[in-house]
């Protein structure tokens, strides 16, 4: 969450020749609402739910880039998924780079009661660092690491390019 993958995704598919595929987009579009109404209205699990079953959809496209929720790789069903049909890439970014992306963000439901239920910087940046320690075991899984802090979008596709030159090579269309 935060570290650009709406952004970069989009581009490195372009780069590529690729599709692009934000996954969150695609919940939104299926559900008819904003995921902070779909937690508010049917809780995560509905959420977690549609995630999966766009996951399964998505999975069967060749050449495509897709963006995953920050969570979506800790369940066992999506990480099956994406291990049997993808190459997975983490865009690795500092505590204090995240915290600046989202601070104001509103409509990040797991990131909403922290800010809501204490005092601002402190809880907010608690559950974002409580957020990468859960999640990271998860994330290091990557076939490709890259960090993002401080960069510039374009440096950060080029190196991804050369990174992943590896494991295109035998994509065929």
């Amino acid at each position: 969450m935060g570290s650009g993958k709406s952004t970069i995704g989009p581009i490195l598919a372009n780069t590529l020749g690729f599709s692009f595929v934000d996954i969150d987009n695609e919940i939104v579009n299926l559900a008819g609402k904003p995921i902070k109404e779909i937690f508010a209205e049917h809780g995560e699990q509905y959420f977690r739910d549609l995630e999966h079953k766009i996951l399964q959809e998505v999975s069967k496209r060749k050449k495509t880039v897709v963006s995953l929720g920050g969570g979506t790789i800790t369940f066992e069903r999506n990480n099956n998924i994406i291990k049997s049909t993808g190459i997975l890439v983490y865009l690795k970014s500092e505590l204090g780079y995240l915290y600046n992306r989202l601070k104001w963000k509103k409509d990040r439901p797991l990131l909403i009661n922290a800010e809501n239920n204490s005092s601002g910087t402190d809880a907010l940046q608690r559950t974002i660092e409580t957020l990468i320690k859960l999640r990271e075991p998860y994330y290091n899984q990557a076939e490709v690491k890259i960090f993002t802090s401080g960069k510039k979008i374009g440096t950060t596709v080029d190196e991804l390019v050369l990174l992943l030159k590896p494991y295109l090579k035998n994509i065929s269309d």
